[in-house]
């Protein structure tokens, strides 16, 4: 690929804490960074921010329970942008408790956007990197996925059927120069992780700090150690690196 030519990252879940901390990576590193999240303020700020920082980004807010959008958000990209080089499917959530516990609303959404948006978005990114003779889509799974924890039962579901399906793809399309990886990080210090300790009445701050002690590197992930390795794994250092499982745990087991 010529070194004239910007690359494009569309980055889902772009506000949140790793997807904030991929944004501004990607940015950095001199790409144009295509930003997707629900909140239509909060993506523009981003990008606001991003560009006013000597960076290149664009907004395309919406919702991914929407299939319309979920399907057509690569080609608006591709549209607006010239291309797609890389897709990091990082938009998640997570509901907690057992099975007697769940609700059809918390299994229909989690599936939604943890399962069914990122099979919409690679279904249509596919054709378009294989245009360009390939990219490159890292999808943010989990070690709970790989290694199914207690009390988590929906949340654990998602993210082994979207670490199948990252498994399935990466040989599926290797012959295409398009490499599907996905990141599982075990624990990580971002907002969705601190409301879940205020949702269950624990201090965050409080909760983090136990969570640190149990972690043989020390701390759980920041954001932008999930973000260091989803960035190799996009990288041309990473070619040979196709259908691959990469936990990121700090050495921690699920339990």
């Amino acid at each position: 690929m010529s070194q004239q030519i910007k690359k494009v990252v569309l980055v889902t879940g772009a506000c949140g804490g790793i997807g904030k901390a991929l944004a501004h990576k990607y940015a950095a590193h001199g790409m144009t960074v295509a930003i997707a999240d629900l909140s239509e303020s909060k993506v523009n700020h981003l990008a606001i921010q991003i560009n006013d920082g000597g960076g290149t980004a664009v907004a395309f807010s919406g919702d991914l329970t929407d299939q319309d959008y979920c399907d057509s958000l690569p080609l608006k990209v591709e549209q607006q942008l010239g291309r797609i080089d890389v897709l990091v499917n990082n938009a998640g959530l997570m509901r907690r408790g057992a099975i007697t516990e769940a609700s059809d609303e918390d299994f229909a959404l989690s599936m939604a956007v943890n399962v069914e948006a990122p099979f919409r978005l690679i279904r249509a990114t596919i054709p378009l990197m294989e245009k360009i003779d390939g990219g490159a889509i890292v999808n943010i799974a989990s070690c709970w996925g790989v290694h199914p924890g207690p009390n988590h039962l929906i949340y654990c579901t998602t993210k082994a059927a979207l670490a199948a399906m990252t498994k399935c793809l990466g040989r599926d399309h290797a012959h295409q120069n398009i490499r599907i990886n996905a990141v599982c990080p075990n624990e990580v210090n971002t907002p969705m992780l601190r409301t879940g300790f205020e949702i269950r009445g624990l201090d965050a701050d409080d909760a983090i700090k136990t969570l640190n002690d149990s972690v043989p590197i020390g701390h759980i992930a920041e954001p932008e150690e999930i973000a260091d390795v989803v960035a190799f794994l996009t990288s041309d250092e990473a070619h040979y690196i196709c259908g691959s499982l990469v936990e990121v745990n700090g050495g921690k087991a699920v339990y």
